[in-house]
């Protein structure tokens, strides 16, 4: 979800806060001890003073958002199985160490789906790009890679690998993707949707059996080889075509135009801030500063 205003772990849980609210007065105790209550109040003003301002735009983008756009229960399942089904195992552990639960993930994955439908609403896709990303989508992988955090420790990788290196070996010596320790680097199979795109159009471009350079992502530098593959029954045109016009808009998608609009939904909802201490708050979103033009070639 790399194209969102907003971070997972403040999103998730000032959506998840939120949601547990209720209707309980100020002066309600969230907490009694022997050594003391603290009120409901007592916590927000300690919350606000740590992430308060932050904690508010979440909040009002997600209700700016939502009176514009609309996302179905049906979209929120879908998505939160898709991404379970990626993470595989690693899944739950991954709420865990996030301290969240599935309820509140699948609030973010409807604050984040939100804000894929404004960052793409005004792109267009041709039948033409449907219908070659339908293609590429039918023919699945088999591959290996090793994944570290630098260019020059990815050279060194390559450079044993090309010497005759143990894969599986040099992947457990040097990955920093814990699952290596235990595959060796092993992927599996996958179509080119289920990675990240750098990663994607590297492994598809690359031939059987051969190492590749260093490919950067958002998760470091990757050493690919693809070992197999195969076509595959994923289902008609029609079947994926929706996924697909979604996945081609995001790829598309010029991600500099999400925050003027939100900033626009803002200042359209004549938003009044009643707490002082939080005046403020929505100040860099409603008036953004104008994107860097493009350098003159």
């Amino acid at each position: 979800m790399k194209k969102s205003v907003l971070t997972f772990t403040l999103a998730a849980s000032v959506l998840a806060l939120s949601a547990c609210n209720g209707g309980a007065s100020d002066d309600a105790k969230v907490v009694t001890s022997k050594a003391g209550d603290i009120t409901k109040n007592e916590l927000y003003e300690e919350m606000k003073e740590s992430v308060g301002k932050q904690a508010l735009q979440v909040l009002i983008i997600e209700k700016v958002l939502a009176s514009e756009y609309e996302v179905s229960d049906k979209e929120i399942e879908a998505q939160f199985k898709k991404e379970k089904e990626q993470m595989g195992e690693t899944f739950e552990q991954y709420l865990v160490e996030q301290g969240q639960t599935e309820e509140s993930y699948k609030k973010y994955i409807r604050l984040n789906l939100l804000q894929e439908k404004a960052l793409t609403e005004d792109v267009k896709v041709s039948d033409e790009e449907v219908k070659a990303q339908y293609d590429t989508m039918k023919t699945e992988l088999n591959a290996r890679h090793v994944l570290v955090a630098d260019e020059e420790t990815a050279k060194e990788v390559k450079a044993k690998l090309d010497a005759g290196a143990d894969f599986a070996e040099v992947a457990k010596e040097y990955s920093t993707e814990e699952a290596a320790q235990e595959s060796g680097g092993e992927l599996g199979w996958f179509t080119s949707d289920k990675m990240v795109p750098e990663f994607s159009e590297a492994a598809f471009a690359l031939e059987l059996n051969t190492i590749s350079e260093p490919v950067q992502s958002d998760f470091g530098f990757h050493i690919i080889e693809v070992t197999k593959k195969r076509e595959t029954d994923i289902g008609t045109l029609d079947e994926n075509k929706d996924e697909i016009i979604n996945t081609l808009k995001l790829k598309k998608a010029d991600t500099t135009t999400l925050l003027p609009k939100v900033s626009k939904l803002m200042n359209d909802a004549d938003i009044k801030i009643k707490d002082e201490d939080l005046k403020d708050a929505i100040d860099q979103i409603l008036n953004p500063e104008p994107a860097e033009p493009a350098a003159a070639e």
